[in-house]
C-alpha cells in the first residue's frame, strides 16, 4: 500500500492517495516533529519544545503522550504496513523509512542532484525535477512556532540549493535560456549574493541578452557598495571583463571555480583538528551507540546535525563528546574543531568564539569582520561545503549557541552544557546521567591500575560515596595513586571521616570547585532553594516541602525546582518528586546563608510542615479515628498540599512515608516532650497502616506518660488507644486490652461519646483476637445500640463489620452474612472505599467458611481487580492471603504457594505475627495437599510456635488441627490425636463452635483409625 507523510504544505498522512484525519494542530505538529527525524530517536524534551516552544502545558509529558496516542490511532486506521511510534526511555521514534517523508526525500534528492550537476547533468535534472514535484508550498502550513519556523528556514535553504543546482546543470549543458527563469527569482530575493548574480549574468549573456547582463552587473555593484561598503568581488569583475572582451559564455562558465562560491578558499594545509586527547574509555555503550548513530546518519546531509549533551557538573559530558569525536574521525574528513565556551561563570561571547572557529579554519585575524552577524554569515559560508565535526563545550545558554550553529551544511555539532538548552530548534537534547554500578567500579579500577589489596566491597562503597559521578571517581582514584602506602580501605575511611566533598580533591581538581561554577550561575532565588534543599534529609521531596523550607509559595517553589532541574542540580525520578545527589546535598549544606539565617529554623519549619500535612491527610484517609487537630503555624499553612479525598490522602502518606519517619525522629531528638507527643498522635494511623508501630513503640509510651502527667484526659485516652494499637499489631493482647480498657474508662468519665465508641471498638478487636468472642460480641452489640452509631453511618458500618467477623467465628452464619452485607451497604453509601474493600474480603471469608469456594474466590478477585491500591498495606496483604487459602482449598496448590510466598515477607515487614501464623499454616496445608508431608510438618510447627508466642487462641486451634492432619498422614496417629484434643479444648474455651465441631469429627475418625492399628 502506497504510504506518504507530507510536511510540505499541510501536514498530511496519505495512504493510497487518500488523506487521513490527524485531528488538532498540536497532534499534526507532533507528527511532523517525529517525521522530520524518521527512524531516529527524539528526546521527549526536544519534542515538548518543538510542539510548545517555551510555553508547555502544566503536564507536558502527559499532553505529549495524548498526541502520540492520537497519532498511533490515526496510523493504525490507515491499514497494514503503516509506520508505528515506539516509546523508548524518555524518547520516541517514528518507525518509517525517511523516503516516505516528503521533505526528507526532497533533501535527499536535492543532495544527490547537486553531487551530479557536473558529472551527469541529465541525471541531476531528473532528480531535481522529482524533488520539485514534492514541493506543495510552505512547510507545516498554518502551524506557528519557533521549530516550524526553523524547519521552514532549513527547507528554504534546501530549496535554494535545488534551484542553484538546477541552474548549474543547465548552464553546464549550455542551456542558458532555460537557466534564466530559474535564476531570476533567486537574484531578486538575494540581491547581494554575488555567486547567484554571476550565474545570472552568464545566463543572460549566453542567451544574447547582453544589455540586461551589463545592467545587472551595475545594479549589483551599486547595492554592494551602498550596503556593504566594499566593491564587488573578483568573480563579478571577471564576468564583466569577459562580456566587454566578447569571451564566449561557455568559457566564462568554465573559468568559474564552483568550490569557491559558498566558502572562502581553504588553506592547502591538512584539515584542522584541535581535539583534546582521548582517554582510555569505560562504559557509556548505549550513549555512544545512540549519539554515534545519529551523527553518522547526518554526515553528508545538507541539514546540520546538532546533539546537545546536558548533565550535572562532573558527569562526563566533555569526555563523552571528545571520545565520540575521536571515534567518528573518519566520517568528518574536513576537520574536527573543539572550542570551550567558558561555562556558566565566564560565558565567552559568540563573537570571540566565531573568530576562534574561523581562525581554526585558516583565516587570519585581520581578515575577520567584527560584528556578530557578519562573523556568523562568514562561519556559515565557510562550513557550507565542509564535512566537519565541531564540539562546543560547556555552553552557558541557548543565546550563546544560536549564532555558532552552521546553516545548511554537512557539518555536525556536539554541544555540552550543565543545563538544558531550550529554544534551539532542530537540536536534539541528550541528558547524561551518572554511571551505573558496574561502569563506575570499572572506571575506578581502570584509573587505579593493578594494585594489591583492592577490596571489592570497599571499591563499591567508594563509588557509592562518589554518587557514581565520573569526575568524583577519578579524583578519588587520583588521590589514592598519590598515596602509595594507602589501601582502598584507607581511602574509604578518609571519604567517610572527612566527608566526601572535602576529601574529593587531588590538588588542582576539586568537586567543590565544579559545584561552585554551577551555583554561581544561579539567580538569588534559585540559590536560596538550592541551599535549603540541602537541609532535607529524605531521599525524595515535593514542591510543598521546598515551600516550607524557603517560605516561597507552592507555585514559585515548583517553578524554581524546574529551573534547578534544567541546571541538573536536582532530578525528577517520578512526576513532581525531586531528588538531589548526595555530593550536591553535602555541597549545599556547606553554603552559608547570606543573611545569617539559622538553618535550624528552616528544618523546624520543614518537619512541622510534614507533621501538619500528615495530620490532615490522616483525617481524610482514616476518618473513623478520633483525633485532636494539629495546630499548624499560620506561615506554614500555604505550603500544605491540597488533597482531594481519602484515596489521594492515603497515597500522599505512603509517598511521604520516609520523610514522615524522618520528621518524627527529628522531634524525638530535637523537639520538646509535648511536640513529640503531638507528632506521635498525628502519625499514629500512618504508622499503623505502614507497619512501623513496633519500631516506634517507645515513642508511643512517652506520649502516654506525657499526657498523663499533664492531666489532659482526652489526649491521654487517645494516646492509650494508640499504644493499645501498637500492642494489637504486635500480638501483645493482654497489654492491649489493659490500655483500651483504661481509655474506655476515661472516655466514660469525661462523657466523650466519640472517644467512648473508639475505645470500645478497639477493645472488642482485642477480645476477638484473644479468642474472647462473647465479650467482643457484647461490646459491639452495645455500640450498635448507642445513639452515635444510629446517627453515624461510618460507626454503624464498622460495628456491623466487626460483629460479622465475631459471628463467623461463633458459627452463626446467617447473622454473619447479614452483618457483612449491611456493612458493605453502609460503607458504599458514605463512599468509603477502604471499608468496602474490607467488607468484600470478609464476605469472601464467609463463603469460604460455608464451603462455597467459588463465590469466595470471586469476591476476593473483585476486591483485587476493582479496587487496586485501596486499603492499607495490611488490608491488601490480608486479601491476597485469603485468596491463597481459597485456592489451596480448591486444590490449586501451585497458585496458593506462590501467593503465600509473596505475602509472608510483607507480613513480617509489617510485624503482623497473627497474619504470619495464618500464612505459615496455609503453606503447611498446601504442601500436605501435594504429598510433601515432611515439609508440611515444618510449616505447621513454625505456625504453632508463632501462634502460641502471641497467645492467639483462635489461630492456635486452627494450627493444631492442621498439624494433626499432617501427623496422621506421616503415621504419627497418637501425636495427631493429642493435638486434636488440644484444638478441641481451645475451641470450647473460646466458643468457636465450627472449630469445635471440626475437631470432634476429626477425633472420632482418628480414634477409630488408632484402634484399628
Amino acid at each position: 500500500m502506497e504510504f506518504e507523510i507530507r510536511l510540505s504544505g499541510l501536514v498530511e498522512v496519505r495512504t493510497a492517495g487518500h488523506s487521513g484525519d490527524l485531528g488538532p494542530t498540536k497532534t499534526r505538529l507532533t507528527l511532523a516533529a517525529l517525521a522530520w527525524d524518521a527512524e531516529r530517536t527524539v528526546d521527549v524534551d526536544t519534542l515538548i519544545h518543538r510542539v510548545w516552544d517555551d510555553r508547555p502545558p502544566l503536564k507536558p509529558r502527559e499532553s505529549l503522550h495524548s498526541h502520540v496516542s492520537r497519532i498511533r490511532s490515526g496510523l493504525q486506521s490507515a491499514g497494514a504496513g503503516t509506520p508505528v511510534v515506539v516509546r523508548g526511555t524518555n524518547s520516541y521514534v517514528l518507525r518509517v523509512p525517511p523516503d516516505r517523508v516528503d521533505l526528507r526525500l526532497h533533501a535527499d534528492l536535492t543532495g544527490r542532484g547537486r553531487s551530479l550537476r557536473e558529472s551527469d547533468p541529465e541525471e541531476a535534472l531528473r532528480l531535481l525535477d522529482r524533488a520539485d514535484g514534492l514541493w506543495r508550498g510552505e512547510p507545516l502550513a498554518g502551524i506557528a512556532g519557533s521549530w516550524p519556523e526553523h524547519l521552514r528556514t532549513t527547507v528554504a535553504g534546501t530549496v535554494l540549493e535545488a534551484a542553484t543546482a538546477r541552474a548549474d546543470a543547465l548552464l553546464g549543458m549550455g542551456r542558458f535560456t532555460e537557466a534564466v527563469p530559474v535564476l531570476l527569482p533567486l537574484v531578486e530575493e538575494r540581491a547581494l549574493d554575488e555567486a547567484l548574480a554571476e550565474r545570472l549574468v552568464i545566463a543572460l549573456y549566453g542567451s544574447g541578452r547582453t544589455a540586461e547582463a551589463t545592467g545587472l552587473l551595475q545594479r549589483t555593484r551599486q547595492r554592494i557598495v551602498r550596503d556593504v561598503g566594499l566593491d564587488m568581488g573578483r568573480r563579478l569583475h571577471r564576468a564583466h571583463q569577459g562580456i566587454i572582451t566578447g569571451t564566449p559564455a561557455g568559457d566564462l562558465l568554465r573559468r568559474t571555480d564552483d568550490r569557491r562560491e559558498a566558502a572562502p578558499e581553504r588553506p592547502a594545509s591538512t584539515a584542522p583538528d584541535n581535539l583534546p586527547r582521548d582517554i582510555p574509555w569505560v562504559g557509556r555503550r548505549d550513549e555512544l551507540y545512540r549519539l554515534g548513530s545519529t551523527l553518522g546518519e547526518g554526515a553528508g546531509e545538507t541539514v546540520v546535525t546538532v546533539e546537545a549533551i546536558h548533565g550535572m557538573g562532573g558527569v562526563g559530558k566533555t569526555s563523552l563528546a571528545v571520545h565520540l569525536a575521536h571515534r567518528l574521525k573518519d566520517r568528518f574528513p574536513d576537520g574536527r574543531l573543539f572550542v570551550h565556551l567558558g561555562g556558566p561563570t565566564v560565558g565567552r561571547p559568540p563573537a570571540r568564539v566565531l573568530a576562534e572557529l574561523l581562525r581554526l579554519l585558516g583565516m587570519r585575524a585581520e581578515e575577520l569582520p567584527r560584528e556578530v552577524d557578519e562573523l556568523t554569515a562568514l562561519w556559515r559560508s565557510s562550513a557550507r561545503n565542509r564535512r566537519m565535526l565541531v564540539v562546543l563545550d560547556d555552553a552557558v545558554d541557548s543565546e550563546q549557541i544560536r549564532p555558532l550553529l552552521p546553516g545548511a551544511s554537512p557539518t555536525a555539532v556536539i554541544v555540552t552544557s550543565r543545563r538544558r538548552l531550550p529554544g534551539l530548534p532542530g537540536v536534539r537534547a541528550f541528558s547524561l546521567d551518572v554511571l551505573p554500578d558496574d561502569d563506575a567500579i570499572e572506571l575506578f579500577n581502570r584509573r587505579l591500575g593493578a594494585r594489591p589489596g583492592t577490596a571489592e566491597a570497599a571499591t563499591a562503597d567508594i563509588v557509592r560515596i562518589c554518587c557514581h559521578v565520573p569526575l568524583a571517581i577519578e579524583i578519588a582514584a587520583s588521590r589514592l595513586l598519590a598515596r602509595p602506602s594507602w589501601t582502598v580501605s584507607d581511602l574509604l575511611g578518609q571519604l567517610e571521616g572527612e566527608g566526601a566533598l572535602a576529601a574529593l580533591q587531588d590538588g588542582e581538581r576539586t568537586m567543590t570547585h565544579v559545584f561552585d561554577l554551577s551555583y554561581r550561575a544561579l539567580s538569588v532565588g534559585q540559590q536560596l532553594v538550592f541551599r535549603r534543599i540541602g537541609l532535607h534529609d529524605g531521599v525524595e521531596f515535593g514542591p510543598s516541602a521546598v515551600a516550607a523550607l524557603t517560605g516561597l509559595s507552592f507555585r514559585t517553589a515548583e517553578t524554581v525546582l524546574e529551573e534547578l532541574m534544567a541546571h541538573h542540580l536536582v532530578s525528577e525520578p517520578s512526576p513532581h518528586r525531586f531528588t538531589m545527589h548526595d555530593l550536591l546535598r553535602e555541597y549545599a549544606r556547606s553554603l552559608a546563608e547570606p543573611d545569617g539565617t539559622n538553618p535550624a529554623d528552616a528544618v523546624r519549619n520543614l518537619v512541622t510542615h510534614y507533621i501538619g500535612a500528615a495530620d490532615r491527610a490522616s483525617a481524610m484517609a482514616y476518618p473513623f479515628r478520633s483525633r485532636t487537630e494539629f495546630d499548624v503555624p499560620r506561615h506554614l499553612v500555604p505550603s500544605l498540599p491540597e488533597l482531594a479525598g481519602a484515596g489521594p490522602a492515603e497515597q500522599w502518606l505512603i509517598t511521604e512515608s520516609g520523610n514522615l519517619l524522618n520528621a518524627l525522629n527529628w522531634f524525638a531528638s530535637n523537639g520538646t516532650e509535648h511536640e513529640l507527643a503531638v507528632a506521635v498522635r498525628a502519625l499514629a494511623c500512618f504508622l499503623d497502616a505502614e507497619g512501623h508501630l513496633a519500631t516506634t513503640e517507645p515513642l508511643f509510651r512517652k506520649a502516654v506518660r506525657h499526657w498523663e502527667v499533664r492531666g489532659e484526659d482526652v489526649e491521654w485516652a487517645q494516646a492509650l488507644l494508640d499504644l493499645s494499637t501498637v500492642h494489637t499489631q504486635g500480638a501483645h493482647y493482654p497489654e492491649g486490652i489493659t490500655e483500651a480498657g483504661k481509655a474506655l474508662e476515661v472516655a466514660r468519665s469525661v462523657g466523650d461519646p466519640e472517644l467512648e465508641f473508639q475505645s470500645a471498638h478497639q477493645l472488642s478487636i482485642l477480645f476477638w483476637q484473644a479468642g474472647r468472642y462473647e465479650e467482643a460480641r457484647s461490646l459491639q452489640e452495645d455500640l450498635l445500640g448507642l445513639p452515635t452509631a444510629a446517627e453515624d453511618k461510618l460507626k454503624a458500618a464498622r460495628s456491623h463489620n466487626m460483629l460479622g467477623i465475631i459471628n463467623l467465628h461463633l458459627a452463626e452464619y446467617q447473622d454473619a452474612l447479614f452483618c457483612f452485607t449491611q456493612s458493605l451497604a453502609e460503607f458504599a453509601e458514605i463512599g468509603d472505599a477502604r471499608g468496602q474493600y474490607v467488607a468484600i474480603n470478609n464476605l469472601a471469608k464467609f463463603h469460604q467458611k460455608i464451603g462455597d469456594k467459588k463465590s469466595a474466590e470471586l469476591y476476593l478477585r473483585q476486591a483485587i481487580a476493582e479496587m487496586p491500591g485501596v486499603g492499607t498495606k495490611r488490608d491488601q496483604v490480608t486479601v491476597h492471603m485469603n485468596l491463597a487459602d481459597v485456592l489451596e482449598a480448591q486444590g490449586r496448590v501451585d497458585e496458593a504457594l506462590s501467593l503465600y510466598a509473596a505475602v509472608l515477607p510483607v507480613l513480617r515487614e509489617l510485624g503482623d505475627l497473627r497474619g504470619e501464623a495464618i500464612a505459615l499454616n496455609g503453606m503447611g496445608r498446601a504442601h500436605l495437599a501435594v504429598g510433601r508431608g515432611e515439609e508440611a510438618l515444618g510449616w505447621h510447627t513454625s505456625a504453632l510456635t508463632v501462634a502460641r508466642r502471641i497467645d492467639a487462641a483462635g489461630e492456635e486451634a486452627d494450627v493444631l488441627h492442621d498439624l494433626a492432619m499432617a501427623e496422621c498422614e506421616a503415621g504419627s496417629v497418637e501425636r495427631a490425636v493429642a493435638h486434636l484434643e488440644e484444638s478441641l479444648a481451645i475451641s470450647r474455651r473460646i466458643g468457636a463452635r465450627a472449630e469445635e465441631a471440626r475437631a470432634v469429627c476429626a477425633l472420632t475418625r482418628m480414634r477409630g483409625l488408632s484402634e484399628s492399628l
